[in-house]
This record gives structure tokens, C-alpha cells and sequence, in this order.
């Protein structure tokens, strides 16, 4: 089976949810995990903390610069991934429905390179 990433985009600069509907969207979310690992498709996947914590790394000929925040400013950050295994793009497509149901955020689908 191949292995795709199911991307979980935030809106930037948007106040967070109030904390009922949060507690919904994360039993949803941990439902889907729970049919993801009964289906053996679980790999990996969690949520990532603002992107005000990233630290970026730069090569500028022999030297890395290091510099605090996101790389760039964006409408959207990466609030987190999900690594699945399906046997074709359809059914991580259908994992994909299920999360931006229950998220109601975009998500992309992507699989990884080098798999037949």
C-alpha cells in the first residue's frame, strides 16, 4: 500500500474555537483515528503548535542561519498531519472527506514519492 499525507491547514490570525465546539472536532478526529488503526492504515499523525514555535534553517553558502517564526507570512499554517497507508489515491481521498468534515478546515492530500 502506499503511504499519503493528509495536511491540516488553520486559518492565520483567526481566534480559536470556542471550547465545545473544539471538544466535538476532537471526538471526531480521534474517532477517525480509531477506524484509521482498525483499517491497519495508521502510520503517524498529530497536531503541531503555532507556527510562532518554528524555528527556520537557511544555508547561505557554508553557513546555516537560524532565525525564529515562520518562514514566511500566510492566510494558512500546517496545524497538523496525518501519515496514512491505502491502497490508492480514492481511499486516502475518503480519509481526506473525513477529516475536513469533522475539521471543517482544508486539507490536502499528497502521497510520498518513490512508491510504485
Amino acid at each position: 500500500m502506499k503511504q499519503y499525507l493528509i495536511s491540516m491547514y488553520q486559518p492565520a490570525g483567526v481566534d480559536r474555537p470556542d471550547p465545545e465546539f473544539l471538544a466535538g472536532v476532537m471526538r471526531e478526529v480521534e474517532a477517525i483515528g480509531r477506524d484509521l488503526r482498525a483499517a491497519g492504515s495508521w502510520v503517524f499523525g498529530d497536531g503541531l503548535h503555532e507556527p510562532e514555535t518554528a524555528t527556520v534553517l537557511r544555508a547561505d553558502g557554508d553557513e546555516v542561519l537560524v532565525t525564529d517564526g515562520p518562514f514566511a507570512e500566510a492566510k494558512e499554517y500546517l496545524g497538523g498531519f496525518t501519515i496514512v497507508r491505502a491502497p490508492d489515491l480514492d481511499a486516502a481521498l475518503e480519509w481526506g472527506r473525513r477529516y475536513a468534515r469533522a475539521t471543517r478546515l482544508p486539507i490536502e492530500v499528497r502521497p510520498f514519492q518513490g512508491e510504485g
